[in-house]
């Protein structure tokens, strides 16, 4: 009987330290679940850092290279034409690569190069139409009925900058009628203009003495202008002019 119970005694403590190792077991998985977690945890908050660190620097980025980066704008107005003849009216010229970009836009690009300035485009509300007799009659109609057209673009930064190029095509002797909306919507005063264009034969045509009287206050530097045939060819003549103007 007492050999019974030893027997017994000592089953009950075998099976006691296995119950005693499984809870172990237990006890490590949990420890290392709880470890996971953290790992988990901590890894996501590295991620979220570098994340941040990847915006941030995503910002200065945009920084350096964008509308804050600079104290020059380039602002034109430029309508490109339907079609294949880069002669064909005064609004468009063929770029190296073959892209079709508006006589205007093509000097304002080459100026934001050479300049860091930024970059403006003055865009209507209204549509122009894409071939050149549809542009000029257009044009001729706003003319002559003094129209304003409204403006789709709006300069929001304008206190940021010192130097304003300002490019747009001459149309029947004069601006552009959007460009009259775009100079009575700023005030340039103690900023410094410089106006550029293309033309059919007529230069400036009076236009600058339209700008000084727009904006009296400001600065007006003498401008570059190209006839529409000879924009192709102007690349070497226009990065000159900048690199003259004492700006």
């Amino acid at each position: 009987m007492k050999k019974r119970f030893i027997v017994t005694a000592f089953i009950l403590s075998l099976l006691t330290l296995s119950a005693c190792g499984d809870s172990s077991d237990d006890s490590s998985v949990n420890t290392n679940s709880t470890s996971d977690g953290e790992r988990v945890q901590a890894s996501d908050s590295r991620d979220e850092a570098a994340d941040s660190v990847s915006q941030e620097s995503l910002a200065e980025d945009i920084q350096a290279d964008g509308e804050t980066g600079s104290n020059i704008l380039v602002a034109y107005f430029s309508m490109p034409e339907d079609g294949t003849d880069a002669d064909a009216g005064a609004s468009r010229v063929f770029t190296e690569d073959g892209e079709i970009q508006g006589n205007v836009e093509y000097f304002a690009r080459i100026i934001a190069e050479q300049t860091g300035a930024d970059l403006f485009r003055i865009e209507t509300v209204q549509q122009y139409p894409g071939d050149h007799d549809g542009i000029i009659n257009q044009a001729a109609e706003e003319r002559d009925s003094g129209a304003r057209p409204e403006l789709a673009t709006h300069i929001e930064n304008l206190d940021d900058y010192d130097t304003i190029f300002i490019g747009y095509p001459i149309w029947w002797y004069d601006m552009p009628m959007a460009m009259n909306t775009f100079f009575e919507e700023y005030d340039f005063s103690g900023k410094t203009i410089v106006p550029f264009s293309s033309h059919g034969g007529s230069g400036f045509s009076g236009t600058t003495e339209d700008i000084a009287a727009y904006e009296p206050d400001a600065n007006l530097l003498d401008g570059f202008t190209v006839s529409r045939e000879d924009v192709p060819d102007s690349a070497d003549n226009l990065i000159s002019w900048v690199e003259g103007l004492d700006i």
